[in-house]
């Protein structure tokens, strides 16, 4: 049994105006966590950042049908997503792939923004 169906969305920040990283924190902790907290067999998203480097969107689906459904309508609207408005281009990669397994830790997963909002 496979434990989920990933998809990863990777935008280029080489040449995106100086203050998109903290543009993207905004964003994604102001809008984007609510929209995708009840997307259709979605289990969870990360949203992960190299300043100056590339900013991704990781998807995991627990079915197949959710994230090439979710893929198909997403690469349709990629250039005009708000994440391509605000970098100033459109993603570099979009890629599905699978998940091999998954494990939680003691410290188990921790919903909300990440060190880079203190």
């Amino acid at each position: 049994m496979n434990a989920g169906y990933g998809l990863s969305v990777r935008w280029s920040l080489e040449h995106a105006p100086e203050d998109v990283a903290g543009k993207l924190r905004e964003y994604v902790i102001g809008t984007s966590m609510a929209r995708f907290m009840f997307l259709d067999g979605l289990a969870f998203k990360t949203w992960r950042m190299v300043e100056g480097r590339w900013f991704e969107g990781t998807y995991v689906f627990d079915q197949a049908v959710y994230r090439d459904d979710f893929a198909a309508e997403f690469s349709a609207t990629a250039a005009d997503a708000p994440g391509s408005a605000i970098i100033g281009s459109p993603p570099i990669s979009i890629e599905p792939f699978e998940i091999v397994a998954i494990a939680e830790g003691p410290a188990g997963f921790r919903r909300g923004p990440g060190p880079g909002t203190a």
